[in-house]
């Protein structure tokens, strides 16, 4: 049950119509029929009624309503309480390269924003390491690929990243989507230590290919670069794109279609209990920001995990 289903179905009854409601709310009225919908379904009951004049609420609805207003009302208080005890701290919060490239400055603009005066440790490194770092209390969260490793970790699926073949637009030959068809092709990867190489090892192990893999390098920017001079092709998510400049004129990029060729984004962050308050904020608003990115068509070639703000 999400806040928003509350807000829908709560406009929905004070206009009597979804048409009215959607207008009012400025969403489109299929987002709140549907919304209602799976409130209903969750509920396993009608709360709604068509008439000859619009919508009304059935007396399942009429119980409903009267303690969703109340929910909202709490919801609405908690948080001004929040918003008004003024935020402030340090909060660390690691990414991996890829991760950094399309959400690191989104989350600082973002919490600049919301929260000025809870001031983001940013660090990037190799989703390896900073699990490392989050185990030794010197991170307070990150975004990781691989949340088994965590002694008291609370783990939240934030989306799975579908892997590309990129190459040099400078290559002539074409881009197969098959791992089945990469068996001559020179790869650049990342070394075995790099989760995404886990990945892509176990995916042609899957379909009994040797990759032709002529180096292994694990610094971003270096493997880019000799995508670029066309020294091998590599295996990566759209994220990698971010940061290269004029991508789209000189690297050339297909999605590969084998099952299993996904990344799991994974946000890592100390227990509960030992989350401050400016930590439950920044984790709550990174949640949020890595939603409106996908939505907003700022990190392609990805599938949202099912994300909350709590």
């Amino acid at each position: 049950m999400e806040l928003r289903q509350l807000r829908y179905l709560l406009r929905t009854v004070e206009l009597g119509s979804i048409s009215q409601a959607a207008l009012d709310l400025g969403v489109a009225q299929s987002a709140i029929s549907l919304q209602i919908q799976k409130l209903e379904s969750e509920l396993s009951t009608r709360l709604l009624q068509r008439t000859s004049w619009g919508v009304e609420p059935t007396e399942a609805g009429l119980a409903f309503v009267a303690h969703a207003q109340l929910s909202l009302r709490h919801a609405e208080e908690a948080a001004h309480a929040a918003q008004a005890s003024r935020l402030s701290g340090v909060v660390s919060v690691g990414l991996a390269p890829t991760s950094a490239g399309v959400l690191g400055f989104a989350l600082i603009e973002a919490m600049r924003a919301q929260y000025p005066e809870i001031r983001i440790r940013l660090v990037e490194a190799m989703s390896g390491h900073l699990g490392q770092m989050l185990n030794a209390r010197e991170l307070d969260m990150a975004v990781l690929f691989d949340g088994e490793r965590g002694r008291r970790w609370s783990v939240r699926p934030l989306l799975n990243e579908r892997l590309l073949l990129i190459r040099s637009a400078t290559a002539e030959s074409p881009l197969p989507s098959r791992l089945a068809d990469l068996k001559d092709m020179p790869l650049v990867l990342p070394t075995h230590r790099h989760g995404l190489r886990r990945v892509i090892d176990s995916a042609f192990s899957a379909c009994q290919v040797s990759p032709n893999i002529v180096a292994e390098v694990d610094s971003l920017y270096v493997l880019m670069d000799m995508v670029r001079h066309d020294i091998g092709a590599t295996m990566q998510p759209w994220a990698a794109l971010a940061r290269q400049p004029e991508a789209d004129t000189r690297l050339r990029w297909v999605e590969l279609g084998d099952a299993g060729l996904s990344r799991p984004n994974l946000l890592c962050s100390l227990s509960e209990d030992e989350m401050s308050p400016a930590v439950l904020a920044t984790r709550a608003l990174l949640v949020k920001r890595v939603r409106q990115l996908v939505e907003n068509g700022d990190w392609r070639g990805v599938d949202l995990a099912h994300l909350d703000s709590r």
